[in-house]
């Protein structure tokens, strides 16, 4: 039997069981995905905040540094 991953070793990420199936939507044309995506991460980060307080925002914002410095970094660089 073959995997997903192993059909196709360039679409590894694919066969990651949430993150590829968000993935292979939409690449492949599904928009509304990415949305219903971003609302889970949302719900899960207040829920987290809930639960936890102001530590878990703590984290997601420190979580988020690298991504943030990489488009200022693109920004910068911009054509």
């Amino acid at each position: 039997m073959t995997t997903l991953a192993s059909a196709h070793p360039r679409h590894w990420f694919y066969a990651v069981p949430i993150l590829g199936w968000i993935a292979r939507d939409v690449a492949h044309g599904s928009d509304d995905t990415i949305w219903y995506a971003l609302i889970i991460a949302l719900t899960a980060l207040v829920l987290a905040v809930k639960t936890w307080g102001l530590v878990a925002l703590g984290l997601a914002a420190l979580a988020s540094v690298p991504l943030v410095f990489l488009a200022l970094i693109l920004i910068t660089i911009g054509k």
